[in-house]
């Protein structure tokens, strides 16, 4: 066993939950193609210069003096003595990449705040998100208290800092403090668990894997193609950060003296053919002394309906991929495939590194999206309101997942943000429904300042693409696809945000043909030349498929592909007019299935893909 790793098991000689595929070391070939692997990555710019790491230890140093001071000043407000103020302690721990060791320029820091039982949640958002605020370089700093983790985002001297609070059975927080016994879970509450899981899981994944730097050479490439093929965001379904390391551990285990090209190798070749919804487990289940629960799909009817499971192997286990769907889950089967394909071609010396990490396609994919826009009127409440839009896109791609016709929902996995200085109500109205017209997108702040009636508008724009059945031969006259259903049931989810208000935030939900894109979603010179003349005039040129805004009756056409679209809106009304059903409310709908690519072997992939030196 190579000593830079974590732990074997003693039991079984080997780590994770089968033998490994194979235990030779790579060959001569695989050790060129890691070294130029290497060479790209370098090259692709993901190592951080000493300068930000320098800047990172600043602030992180910062951030663990800002928490001991929090802790002190609810400590003092509770009626704790001084001294007693002074050694309630508080304790942050890194985890994500930052502790993996696998960061870039750029990336944020996953920091836990380790709190003693007199701190509560609230205090939380209430006491040290307004401290965070004050702290030397602060900026952006915005608490979102109901997600399914409660988080504070800020950005600290240029370094996005991403804060997660757990708050043990303890009076004090050691320094010494380390969160490797299970016990410290007892009594708290399921979000403190969560919270607390981000950093065991990732010291656990480290003492999990029988080479680190090969763990993180190789985790490194797959984080980069992820993110470059647009299938890396948990939130929008994909898989985030942790899922993804997991899945690297996984292969890790199974080739334990290969290096990083050849890992990569097995990575995509394994990953396209697994067995899903097999799980892909780090270490075996284990219960635990407490009553929490552990994911187990045999009880629990939820577990048996995640598509993907990665299990996280800290305890209690929990699935990684809750998010998946029928749909994100096709986009990233294609794209380990696409990945098999282009590093077999490096293998052989036909390809090159970087043709893993060209830029996705999502903006040229499709014939239709559906945008989804959130605006308001204060850029520290449009932090909060798209955080909020945004955490439900997925719930929409569930919805339309069951429209007739349409075979795939592709959620793009991040937003598009802008601020329009607008000098009328009406020009207000055309941006929240996202009519820019050049007059205002030209527009910039002091054009606005002193004028009566002028006012900024911030707004986040994210994309769907959808993928129509093609036209079944012998059809007769237009396909209609009617979304009004799933459109309005997600605005009406998002409007029962409870901050949510009327007056001051505005949601639609609009199809557009991609060449009603705005070149805001484009690199300079990437759109299509034949499309670059297209631009939006102003208010009202474009289909609307909220029921929740008026606008101008579509143009009819001849094509029958442009016809596609049932608009919710028609003769003035309001009222969505179903064209054919959507949802059966009985139950009998089930999501569509999916075909995911089988494995005859789950995790015993032991007959594979031959050894790593073959």
């Amino acid at each position: 066993m190579d000593r830079k790793s974590g732990y074997m098991s003693s039991d079984t000689g080997y780590l994770g939950v089968t033998p490994p595929i194979a235990t030779t070391e790579s060959n001569e070939r695989e050790k060129e193609v890691t070294v130029s692997l290497m060479e790209e990555l370098r090259r692709q710019n993901t190592f951080e210069s000493e300068q930000e790491a320098r800047t990172r230890e600043i602030v992180l140093g910062r951030v663990a003096a800002l928490v001991k001071r929090f802790v002190r000043t609810v400590s003092l407000s509770r009626g704790l003595s001084e001294a007693a103020a002074n050694a309630a302690g508080g304790k942050i721990f890194t985890f994500g990449s930052y502790r993996l060791g696998v960061h870039g320029p750029g990336s944020d820091i996953d920091t836990l705040c380790v709190v003693p039982k007199h701190v509560s949640r609230e205090d939380f958002f209430e006491v040290f998100e307004p401290m965070l605020r004050e702290a030397e370089g602060a900026m952006e700093v915005s608490g979102v208290p109901e997600a399914y983790v409660p988080i504070i985002k800020s950005k600290i001297s240029g370094i996005p800092v991403d804060f997660l609070m757990a708050r043990l059975a303890l009076s004090s927080i050691p320094d010494d403090l380390s969160l490797q016994d299970d016990n410290l879970l007892r009594n708290l509450d399921d979000r403190c668990i969560r919270s607390l899981n981000g950093s065991r899981v990732t010291d656990e994944m480290l003492r999990l894997v029988p080479n680190v730097e090969v763990f993180r050479d190789s985790l490194r490439c797959i984080k980069l193609w992820a993110q470059r093929r647009a299938i890396y965001s948990n939130v929008n379904g994909f898989l985030g950060g942790v899922a993804w390391s997991m899945l690297v551990a996984r292969i890790c285990q199974l080739y334990p003296n290969a290096i990083a090209g050849a890992i990569v190798s097995r990575f995509f070749i394994i990953m396209y053919q697994w067995s899903w919804p097999q799980p892909v487990l780090l270490k075996q289940i284990e219960e635990g002394p407490l009553q929490v629960r552990v994911w187990n799909p045999k009880l629990y009817p939820a577990d048996r309906s995640h598509r993907m499971p990665i299990i996280t192997p800290a305890y209690p286990a929990m699935c990684s991929t809750h998010n998946v769907t029928a749909s994100t889950q096709m986009i990233m089967t294609e794209e380990f495939k696409k990945g098999a394909d282009i590093v077999d071609k490096v293998i052989v010396g036909s390809a090159q590194w970087s043709e893993l990490f060209e830029k996705h396609d999502f903006f040229h994919k499709y014939r239709y999206y559906l945008q989804v826009i959130a605006s308001t009127g204060n850029p520290e409440l449009q932090m909060k309101w798209s955080g909020t839009v945004e955490s439900k896109i997925r719930q929409l791609v569930m919805k339309l997942e069951y429209v007739d016709s349409l075979m795939l929902a592709h959620p793009f996995v991040k937003g598009f943000d802008q601020t329009s200085y607008c000098v009328s109500e009406e020009e207000v109205r055309a941006v929240a429904q996202g009519e820019i017209s050049d007059a205002i997108a030209n527009r910039k702040k002091e054009d606005i300042e002193g004028k009566e009636g002028a006012s900024s508008v911030f707004s986040s724009t994210f994309y769907i693409g959808l993928a129509i059945e093609p036209k079944q031969p012998g059809a007769i006259g237009p396909r209609r696809l009617d979304i009004s259903y799933p459109t309005m049931e997600f605005t009406k989810m998002v409007k029962m945000w409870e901050t949510f208000n009327e007056a001051t935030m505005g949601i639609v939900v609009r199809h557009i043909k991609s060449s009603g894109l705005p070149d805001n979603v484009f690199d300079v010179g990437e759109r299509p030349a034949k499309l670059a003349q297209k631009r939006v005039k102003g208010p009202g040129k474009s289909g609307d498929a909220s029921p929740h805004k008026p606008t101008k009756k579509q143009r009819s056409s001849n094509s029958a592909t442009d016809q596609v679209f049932k608009s919710s809106i028609e003769n003035g009304t309001t009222t969505p007019i179903p064209l054919n059903a959507v949802v059966d409310t009985s139950g009998t709908y089930a999501p569509k299935d999916v075909k995911s690519p089988q494995l005859p072997f789950g995790e015993n992939v032991a007959v594979a893909t031959g050894p790593v030196g073959a």
